[in-house]
Formats: structure tokens, C-alpha cells, sequence
């Protein structure tokens, strides 16, 4: 696969110039399921619409090249199911759609399959927006037990612009970008770690604004969905069928939007909330994050691993110490952003992942951070590209005023012991940023649509999954949602249950029963 490139300014000057010239198979494995609402299959009516369509297969495909050794080696990955496949390849997108600004970027895919996979199988294009890298979170499902999906489908995942290895952002300078990374922490010392982090994001946002102009609000959810399009365009079908995971969701719902007959499948996996303002949507993360956290406090004391019989008291108990400039120049936040970074992978076995973190914090504690430092580089290279602050601000809407955060702060920090002060502090990085259009949401839609969850979800959390389930009853398309009783993100990537359901909603957009509910 081709080296990932930056943005050059030559095309945001070509762009400029321009811009002024003129305008599958059935597998329904046994297993077992909750259901919390009973109930029936409607009954077949006079008007029942036709048998949907299969899954397209490309006429014309990428030009994939096996990339498993070097993808898994690049995540640091063991993958732990036989016959995986991972091929890479990139494509060429228009800068805008619609032509008023001209220029091309590269973007990076991710093809995910099996030895077995039926090569007249239609693909599912996958992405999870601005989250992490579309590539990277595909990746890490894929090391992990995906097989009862892989096995029907291959995957496809597609990078969003500036992330990934789809066409690089580099605008935050490396002074600027050590600040961002650590909320301010370690800067201006007489201001208060409000200020700190207002003065990061704007420093960041004026930095990124600069390069990219005029193109700074070409990054959002929309033009995502327009890469999308392409892809669908070069594999020359009517239609293409779409997961899509935390942010990604939202890309989804955008393409559902923007191009409604050109969409066969919509899954919405872990999906952030819509129409909240994004304090609300912070506090949903929160407390995913907080839940996933619990879990995996739970399995430390089951697994009598090595933070002691208390693991929240002790890792409460790190993080004041880091508050304090303790690890300098490891922040709070990348510490948070480090546990995140492990509670959300489902890649390899759950025990070993708990009591990999618990070594690593308790290490931390006895001043060995040599662990930690590495998880929390993990964490900034999967959550703190310049790319992902541009795709962030630029997606975010209603974003909170300091004094608000500062309001706020004490309530967080005594309901959300682990993350509530950071995610207070974080919602302020993008508060500079100039407000974009609002995402484009269907109004109706032509594609009944699954939707799955799970409440340790520690990306998104499931407090706007109501937002999202109303919006699509509101279009008339029927919608189930499915619940995996487990933690991590997306839900797909450690349940079989979901993929089950998966796979049968791929078939022929058969709907598991609403509430279904999947056990860990």
C-alpha cells in the first residue's frame, strides 16, 4: 500500500483558484438470547414489499494487496481466527462533491475477509468516523472473534479524510499538539485548568484554520459521506450496504441522507446520539466510560489481579497523583486516554486485556511508567490526530462555554469518579472552532435498519441510543435494536450474538425482535 501522504498546501491553493473560476449465504449459528420485548413476526400483508436485493458485488474493485502481516504488526495485533485476510488499498475522491473546489486525496480502505468467505458474497462498507481510524477499529474486530461475520461478508473499512491513512492533516504544530494532548496541564500555571484547556483548543484551532483555509470545514460528517459515494461509484453497483459505528453512524445516517436509493443494508453500531448539544453527548460518553471501567474493575477483583481488592480507589488514587504533575510530562488526560484506549478493545482474550491494564496502572503507581507510556501512546495515535480534532470540531455543534464546564466540573467529579473531571475539560478543545452546517439527517428511509449497543461502550455509550432508534421510527422504516450484555467498542466486534443477527439482517434485511438482548 502506498505511504500515507499529508495535504499539501498545493491543493488548498489549486482548490482556491478554482473555487473562484466557476461553480450471501444463511448462517444462523446457535445461541443464546435474551428478549425483553416478546413478540411476533408481523403477518405478511397484501402490500409486503419485494424480497430485498443481495448485497452488490463489485463490478469493478479496488486494487487490494495483502497488507495482514504489516496491518496486524502496525496495531500490534495477534489475530486470533484462522484464514484472516486483511488487504489494503486506496482510492481517489474529489476535496468537494460538488465541484465549487477542486482537487483530489487519497483514501485508504481496509478489506477484511477469510479464506472461506464466499467470493460471490456482497460486501459491508464499514466506518467509524472521526472516532479512531475506520482501518485501525476494523483491524482490531478482525484480530478478534469476527469470524461469524467474516465468514458471510467480507468488510470493508474506509478511513475518513485526514485520518488514518486516508490523506493526512498535519496543522497543529508540535509545541501546540503537546498542549492539546494534555488538556494544558503542564502550561500556564497562575491560569486555571479551565483556561488551559480553552487556550490549547484555540491555539489548535486558529493553527489548523490557517493551513486548511479555505477547505477547514470540508472534514465533516457530509463530505465523509460523499467519499463514501465514490467508493460506491468506482465499484460501479446501485448500492452498497452500511455499518456504522459511533461517530460513524452519524456518516452513515448522512450517506442514508444524501443518497437514499443508494443504500441496501444501514446497521448502526453503537451510534453517538443526534440532536443533543455536545455537553449531552459528552456526559453519554462519560458514562459508558465509567461503565466500561466498572466491568473491568469487577474482573480485576475476580482475576485478584494486581491493584488490590479496591482497583477504583487505586487507579483514583494514580490520577491524583498525575493531576499533581507527578509523571510529568504524562497528563491526566492521556493517562484516560490510555484506559480508554484498552477498555475498548475487544482484540484477544478479556482476562488477559484486564490484567495487561491492571500491570500497567499498578506499575504506574510504583513509578514505573514505562507501561503506562506506551498505552498512552497508543490512546493519542488512536484519538488525538490532527485530523480527528478537525473532524471533531468540525462535526460539533452547541459546544459549552467555560463557565459552563466550570459549573459543571464539581457535579462530574463526584458522579463520574474516573473520567468526569477530563470529559468536563475536553468538551472545551473544539470551542474556538467556527460552526459548520448541521449534519444532514433522513427523513425517510427505504431500508428497515438494525441498531446494536451495549452499555459499557466506553467511545460512545448508549445514553443517545433513543435519539437515534426515534429518528429512524420517525422515518417509517422499521428498526430493531439489539443489546450485547458485554463492554468494549463497537458491540459487533466482541459479540457473536450481534454478528448472528448481523449476518441474517445482511441476507434479506430480516430484523431480529426489538430488544433482543445478547449475553457477554
Amino acid at each position: 500500500m502506498t505511504q500515507k501522504r499529508t495535504l499539501l498546501a498545493a491543493v488548498l491553493v489549486l482548490a482556491t483558484m478554482c473555487a473562484a473560476c466557476g461553480a450471501g449465504p444463511s448462517i444462523r449459528p446457535d445461541v443464546a438470547v435474551e428478549q425483553r420485548s416478546p413478540g411476533q413476526p408481523a403477518e405478511p400483508s397484501p402490500d409486503t414489499p419485494p424480497e430485498p436485493v443481495a448485497l452488490a458485488v463489485p463490478t469493478t474493485d479496488l486494487p487490494w494487496a495483502d497488507c495482514t502481516a504489516a496491518t496486524l504488526g502496525t496495531f500490534g495485533l495477534t489475530s486470533t481466527t484462522p484464514g484472516l485476510i486483511l488487504e489494503c488499498a486506496e482510492y481517489e475522491a474529489d476535496v468537494d462533491a460538488s465541484g465549487q473546489m477542486f482537487g483530489t486525496f487519497a483514501v485508504g480502505a481496509l478489506r477484511a475477509r477469510l479464506d472461506r468467505t464466499p467470493t460471490d458474497a456482497g460486501p459491508l462498507v464499514f466506518t467509524s468516523g472521526s472516532d479512531r481510524s475506520s482501518i485501525a477499529t476494523l483491524a482490531t474486530m478482525a484480530a478478534g472473534p469476527l469470524a461469524t461475520l467474516l465468514e458471510a461478508h467480507p468488510i470493508v473499512a474506509v478511513d475518513r479524510r485526514g485520518i488514518g491513512r486516508s490523506t493526512a492533516v498535519v496543522c497543529i504544530d508540535a509545541t501546540t499538539k503537546t498542549d492539546v494532548d494534555a488538556l494544558g496541564q503542564f502550561t500556564r500555571s497562575d491560569a486555571d485548568a479551565v483556561d488551559r484547556a480553552v487556550d490549547a483548543g484555540r491555539d489548535a484551532t486558529i493553527e489548523c484554520t490557517d493551513t486548511l483555509q479555505p477547505q477547514e470545514l470540508a472534514f465533516g460528517t457530509t463530505y465523509a459521506a460523499d467519499d463514501l459515494e465514490r467508493l460506491r461509484q468506482l465499484w460501479g453497483v446501485e448500492q452498497i450496504g452500511l455499518i456504522g459505528s459511533g461517530n460513524g453512524a452519524l456518516t452513515a445516517l448522512a450517506y442514508a441522507a444524501k443518497f437514499p436509493a443508494n443504500i441496501s443494508r444501514l446497521i448502526l453500531d453503537s451510534p453517538t446520539g443526534v440532536g443533543g448539544d455536545q455537553i449531552t453527548l459528552a456526559e453519554q460518553r462519560t458514562q459508558g466510560k465509567e461503565a466500561a471501567f466498572r466491568a473491568f474493575a469487577q474482573r480485576c477483583v475476580a482475576l485478584n489481579c494486581t491493584l488490590g481488592s479496591d482497583p477504583t480507589a487505586a487507579v483514583d488514587q494514580l490520577l491524583r497523583r498525575a493531576a499533581g504533575g507527578e509523571f510529568s510530562p504524562l497528563s491526566t488526560h492521556e493517562i484516560l486516554d490510555g484506559i480508554t484506549f484498552a477498555l475498548a478493545s475487544t482484540a484477544g482474550d478479556a482476562s488477559s486485556r484486564a490484567t495487561g491494564l491492571a500491570t500497567a496502572l499498578s506499575s504506574a503507581a510504583g513509578s514505573d511508567t514505562t507501561a503506562l507510556s506506551a498505552l498512552a501512546e497508543q490512546g493519542r495515535n488512536a484519538y488525538g490526530t490532527d485530523g480527528q480534532f478537525v473532524s471533531r470540531c468540525t462535526d460539533g455543534q452547541q459546544w459549552p462555554s467555560p463557565q459552563g464546564v466550570r459549573d459543571l466540573t464539581a457535579q462530574w467529579t463526584d458522579r463520574y469518579p474516573i473520567y468526569g473531571t477530563d470529559a468536563a475539560l475536553t468538551a472545551l478543545l473544539c470551542s474556538s472552532w467556527p460552526t459548520a452546517p448541521s449534519t444532514p439527517l433522513p427523513t425517510s428511509l427505504d431500508v428497515p435498519v438494525l441498531v446494536l449497543s451495549n452499555p459499557g461502550d466506553p467511545i460512545v455509550g448508549n445514553g443517545g441510543l433513543s435519539s437515534v432508534t426515534g429518528l429512524v421510527g420517525a422515518t417509517g422504516a422499521g428498526v430493531a435494536s439489539a443489546a450485547w450484555q458485554g463492554s468494549g467498542h463497537p458491540s459487533l466486534g466482541g459479540s457473536q450474538c450481534l454478528q448472528s443477527a448481523a449476518v441474517n439482517y445482511a441476507r434479506d434485511t430480516a430484523l431480529p425482535v426489538d430488544g433482543t438482548v445478547c449475553p457477554a
